[in-house]
């Protein structure tokens, strides 16, 4: 196959370096019905970004409830503390790992920081507007939205405590699963977030977690990866000499 000739499932097929089970499943909380949510991180060989156009930043499918990014766009979603993807890298639910994959899981604490609280916060509140107009339209919110709500100001709460994130809910699952049911009223509901902001705001002065995520050993990481895989392509040519002597002979790397 040329590199013409990728797709973007072969990317996910052939270049997965990470992929794990997300959802209720991941959280504890999965029921008979709960569908296997499946998501990971593909490394687009180097070559392909040398072209004006690039591989996909992230590619559903090609399996029902999967969905894979690109490294680096993983890698700058992390960073920036997107909870969904932050939550992928603490799966305790993990498939498959190469070499790179593991060394990512090893970076995980590099892209903590306090920036979570906004970008968790941030995520809550939209979360919470859609409960509360469906409440307004309908009478009672979503109740599974509800309890995935109650289950990220917990995980936003404990993380900033801790500096650790955690996502499966432990002994916390009946309560949240009583809520997903609709046996515990929205009032009761709306001051349990309450209670869980308030926390977690309460926690944050005080928090083990750095101000900002370390971005240098990110990038390190990124770089010595792209080179691994630019060295590693395996299709000599015209350039080979050139490429060699900006970044080092392929002996250098490992």
């Amino acid at each position: 196959m040329t590199w013409d000739e990728i797709t973007p499932e072969a990317l996910v097929r052939d270049h997965t370096v990470y992929s794990c089970v997300m959802g209720s499943r991941a959280f504890g909380l999965a029921t008979e019905d709960s569908d296997t949510d499946r998501r990971g991180v593909f490394l687009a060989p180097t070559p392909l970004q040398w072209r004006f156009a690039k591989p996909p930043a992230h590619v559903e499918g090609p399996a029902a409830e999967q969905f894979s990014w690109e490294l680096e766009r993983f890698c700058e979603l992390a960073l920036r503390a997107n909870p969904n993807i932050l939550e992928v890298l603490h799966s305790p639910l993990v498939e498959y790992a190469d070499g790179t994959g593991r060394e990512l899981l090893a970076l995980r604490g590099a892209f903590l920081s306090r920036q979570a609280h906004a970008t968790f916060a941030r995520y809550a509140y939209a979360q919470r507007r859609k409960l509360d107009a469906a409440v307004r339209q309908h009478g009672a919110p979503r109740w599974k939205h509800a309890m995935h709500l109650l289950r990220l100001l917990a995980s936003c709460r404990d993380l900033l405590r801790t500096g650790e994130l955690v996502i499966d809910v432990g002994d916390d699952r009946e309560a949240l699963l009583a809520v997903k049911r609709g046996e515990v009223g929205w009032p009761e509901v709306e001051s349990r977030m309450a209670r869980l902001a308030e926390e977690a705001e309460a926690a944050l002065p005080g928090s083990p977690l750095p101000a900002e995520p370390d971005r240098a050993r990110v990038e390190d990481f990124l770089f010595r990866t792209r080179l691994r895989s630019a060295l590693e392509a395996g299709q000599p040519g015209p350039y080979d000499e050139v490429v060699e002597g900006v970044v080092g002979p392929r002996r250098g790397v490992g």
